[in-house]
């Protein structure tokens, strides 16, 4: 048994290799698996994998290739004949069930003979680090790269935040703290460098903008930009629950989801790092040009 179980994983090793060699150029295009692909940064990251030349599976419960991470009977036929993957878990890293969410595809990417992983971490966020090292230690053999998020800019536009940003205000349980927030369109543009060059297999890149700008100054940098009054309302993380709850959310999950945001913008995450210089050569882009280009003389943040 042993000596099968060494020949099996020697086999695996061989062929993640090559599916490796193969995302990076030197042969036919690679095939990519993105999950979550009707996200923020999956929709983002497929696009820019299209336009590489990559055949992107856009892993999504009602695309053409079904990806539902509620659902793992659809993971194993999904990643049948990746060269690599994008792995973005829904709803959060850090959520109940991830760590053996991460065990169970970490070990059918291993099946598959996937050669590349590049796994979506939050920032600052201990829980999201033992789901890490579950996918680590299952995927043996293949190449992983964790990127360690700041909070989005696009969550004010595209996210959870976008509605209250259409009404006038930003309600959430950060107090007077800082955060640097990550354009999302920075963040894409990271994991495919990390999809497609093999420098950055083994590697854990924090990504984060370039200053820490606290909420107040986010709603007058959105008022600026949209011409209309937003405002920040700081709440407590009880009361942001109740506010969740209050728009259906069922209350365990926006417990937790309160407690999340309320953990995660503490201060703790409020310092700066180079991530994106380090993988792409440049600066990240500053919240006020985002804002700028997301409500430039708009009057809604649709």
């Amino acid at each position: 048994m042993t000596n099968q179980t060494n020949n099996s994983q020697d086999t695996h090793t061989t062929r993640n290799a090559q599916n490796a060699q193969g995302a990076q150029g030197g042969g036919a295009a690679p095939t990519v698996l993105v999950t979550s692909a009707t996200g923020k940064t999956g929709q983002r990251v497929a696009e820019r994998l299209t336009a590489r030349g990559a055949t992107v599976r856009a892993g999504s419960r009602t695309g053409a290739t079904p990806f539902d991470w509620e659902a793992p009977d659809t993971w194993a036929p999904a990643l049948r004949g990746a060269d690599s993957a994008y792995v973005a878990y829904y709803p959060d890293l850090a959520a109940p069930g991830a760590v053996e969410a991460m065990r169970t595809f970490g070990r059918l990417a291993v099946e598959a003979g996937v050669g590349r992983l590049t796994l979506l971490s939050g920032r600052g966020e201990p829980e999201a680090v033992a789901a890490e090292e579950a996918l680590r230690e299952a995927a043996e053999g293949v190449e992983l790269t964790v990127v360690r998020a700041s909070f989005f800019a696009q969550n004010f536009s595209e996210g959870l935040l976008a509605e209250g940003v259409a009404a006038g205000s930003v309600v959430f349980p950060a107090g007077d703290t800082a955060e640097p927030f990550i354009d999302a369109d920075d963040l894409a543009d990271v994991v495919v460098e990390t999809l497609t060059d093999d420098r950055h297999a083994g590697r854990t890149h924090e990504l984060t903008g370039p200053r820490p700008v606290g909420f107040a100054e986010v709603a007058a940098e959105i008022s600026r930009a949209s011409g209309r009054p937003v405002v920040y309302e700081p709440v407590s993380e009880a009361d942001y629950a109740g506010f969740l709850a209050g728009f259906g959310l069922p209350a365990p999950e926006a417990a937790w989801l309160a407690n999340l945001f309320a953990t995660l913008l503490d201060g703790h995450n409020a310092s700066v790092t180079d991530g994106v210089k380090q993988v792409l050569g440049r600066d990240p882009r500053p919240f006020a040009d985002f804002a700028t280009e997301a409500w430039d003389g708009r009057t809604s943040a649709s």
